[in-house]
């Protein structure tokens, strides 16, 4: 799985650098939803809900606390070592909570949600 492709088809996705070279930043409406640092390439950080943080942490051994990040609202997914089913859909959860959440004034968080549903992505719930 192309994680990088992934993240970029999302609806109103910014790919971008505001931390250096180090680090691709990836955005809705203006606020990062995950992040990828060239000196951890095995690593994608992504945003969580504290209470599914920790379940999905107890379920995968490849799902830990995000290094460099809030540990309570952001997880590492070590993606080579999940099922892509698993990384597309805690991409999507904290791609569409950061959009829920995050994204002001409320006109544009309507807007990108509504760009959501139309393209079809949807928030899974865990089956664990």
């Amino acid at each position: 799985m192309d994680v990088r492709e992934y993240l970029v088809s999302l609806p109103a996705v910014e790919e971008c650098q505001p931390f250096g070279e180090e680090w691709l930043v990836y955005k809705v409406g203006g606020r990062m939803f995950a992040a990828y640092g060239f000196e951890r390439p095995q690593y994608l950080p992504v945003k969580c809900a504290p209470d599914r943080a920790i379940l999905l942490r107890d379920e995968f051994p490849a799902i830990t606390p995000a290094w460099h990040f809030n540990k309570r609202h952001w997880n590492d997914l070590r993606f080579e070592a999940l099922p892509d089913e698993v990384v597309m859909r805690e991409i999507r959860h904290s791609f569409l909570s950061v959009i829920r959440q995050n994204v002001t004034p409320k006109a544009l968080r309507e807007e990108l949600l509504k760009m959501v549903a139309e393209a079809g992505v949807a928030d899974a719930p865990l089956d664990l």
